[in-house]
């Protein structure tokens, strides 16, 4: 848990709750803050099992998982390929729309062209190309004079995408097993606030929506988790156009390492479909490889 991305302080917080569900669950846990010498501290422990409750870059593209593969120690969560493409939002996409998944147009820029005009007709959104919960994301409404100009933060190449309105909604997928769907509801968008603070968001689960809608989001969500190549627990992130029906639904992402967290979606889909927190941690470890 923890680690050096953007997401540190998320993946801490997965990792706490992750740790005490698996000791009530039975399980010997030793909390492990990955650093750069997280190969000597492995070969030290000589674990049975890996419980990767990283996010973002290192713990979430596929590089932690390498390592693990190379010490031939079994972990949960998808393996190299899966956690590489996932997080790339472009590559995603792409196997998206070979899958024949629906997905908004975008493009891969450099930062320094998107501050010096517009790269799309607004609304559209700026993104880190491979980060999550909702690090770096700028949004620039239709009414917008100027581009955004971006913070020395962000990446120097980056996603521009068009905007898909709508409500947010999500669908946990474990093995081969769709969770139901939340629909999301904030104040403003699901943002970093939204996602982990007390009271950012209201989940409502199962989501009141036509059962069309919310038979096609687990059906989306179970490809996507196929094409990707996902193990384990995945999530996949929808917008929904009311107004456009089926056509009104798109996906965003696959998020191969959920969060755990007490405000976290997934923990609370698999609690709705009968299946406790320390109950899905299990499952997890005993769903853990490194073969692929």
């Amino acid at each position: 848990m923890g680690g050096p991305s953007a997401e540190r302080e998320v993946s801490l917080s997965s990792g706490q709750e992750c740790a005490a569900a698996l000791r009530e669950a039975g399980y010997e846990v030793v909390e492990v803050d990955a650093g750069r010498d997280l190969a000597v501290v492995l070969a030290d422990l000589k674990p049975d099992v890996v419980f990767n409750a990283l996010h973002g870059r290192w713990g979430e593209d596929g590089c932690v998982q390498g390592l693990l593969e190379w010490m031939q120690i079994p972990y949960t969560h998808s393996g190299v390929l899966a956690s590489a493409l996932a997080l790339d939002k472009q590559r995603t996409k792409a196997a998206y729309r070979a899958a024949g998944l629906p997905v908004v147009n975008s493009v891969i820029v450099d930062k320094d062209e998107v501050g010096k005009a517009h790269v799309m007709p607004p609304p559209y959104v700026v993104k880190p190309n491979n980060e999550g919960s909702s690090v770096g994301v700028y949004i620039v409404h239709e009414a917008a004079n100027a581009p955004p100009q971006l913070s020395q933060d962000m990446p120097q190449t980056v996603m521009v995408e068009a905007f898909a309105p709508g409500r947010e909604l999500t669908t946990s997928v474990i093995g081969d097993k769709a969770l139901g769907v939340t629909d999301i509801i904030t104040d403003g968008w699901y943002d970093y606030h939204a996602k982990y603070a007390a009271g950012g968001s209201r989940h409502v689960i199962p989501a009141d929506i036509p059962q069309e809608i919310a038979d096609a989001c687990e059906d989306y969500a179970l490809r996507a988790h196929a094409v990707l190549g996902c193990r384990g627990l995945s999530r996949t992130d929808f917008r929904w156009d009311e107004a456009k029906g089926l056509d009104g639904l798109i996906l965003l992402e696959t998020n191969t390492q959920p969060g755990m967290t007490p405000t976290s979606l997934s923990p609370e889909q698999a609690q709705a479909a009968g299946m406790s927190f320390p109950q899905l941690c299990d499952w997890l470890i005993r769903d853990a490889s490194c073969n692929r």
